[in-house]
C-alpha cells in the first residue's frame, strides 16, 4: 500500500544518489510505499533535459518509476485543485500551479507528501514530512 508521495526534490535526489534521499526512501520502495506525480516526473525531466548525459539519466528515472508508482491527473485531482486554489487565493497566497496539483494528487490518494519546499504546509488538510533542504545535498 501506497503511503509517501515524493515530490520533485526527492526524486532528483533520489536520482542522483543524494544519501540522504536513498536511505530515506530505498525502504519505502522495497515496501512499494513510495509514490510520485506524473507532474514530478515532468520536472526531473527539465532539470536533465539540457545535460550531456540525458539519456543515461531519463533512462535510471524511468528505471526508478518501476518502483515508484507515477500517479497521472483525474477529472478529481483537477476538480479538488480548482478548489484548493479558491482556498488559497484570499488567504495565506497561493502556491505554484504545479506545486498544488502535485499536493491534490497527494491528498486524493491519501498520502504523505515528502518534500524540502515548506509551501506545502499552507495546503488545508495536507501531510507533509519536511525534509531539511542541506540534507540533500552532496557531503
Amino acid at each position: 500500500m501506497r503511503r509517501y508521495l515524493l515530490d520533485t526534490s526527492l526524486l532528483a535526489a533520489l536520482l542522483n544518489n543524494r544519501p540522504t534521499a536513498v536511505s530515506l526512501i530505498t525502504p519505502w520502495m522495497r515496501a512499494h510505499e513510495a509514490a510520485t506525480s506524473i507532474l514530478a516526473y515532468g520536472e526531473v525531466i527539465e532539470y536533465i533535459k539540457p545535460r550531456t548525459d540525458f539519456s543515461r539519466r531519463q533512462a535510471a528515472l524511468r528505471t526508478l518509476l518501476r518502483e515508484i508508482y507515477p500517479y497521472f491527473l483525474t477529472y478529481r485531482i483537477v476538480e479538488r485543485y480548482a478548489e484548493i486554489r479558491l482556498h488559497l487565493r484570499p488567504g495565506p497566497g497561493l502556491i505554484g500551479d504545479i506545486d498544488t496539483l502535485i499536493a491534490t494528487t497527494a491528498l486524493e490518494r491519501n498520502l504523505t507528501l515528502v518534500t524540502v519546499d515548506e509551501d506545502f504546509q499552507r495546503v488545508p488538510g495536507l501531510q507533509v514530512t519536511l525534509i531539511p533542504r542541506a540534507a540533500l545535498r552532496v557531503r
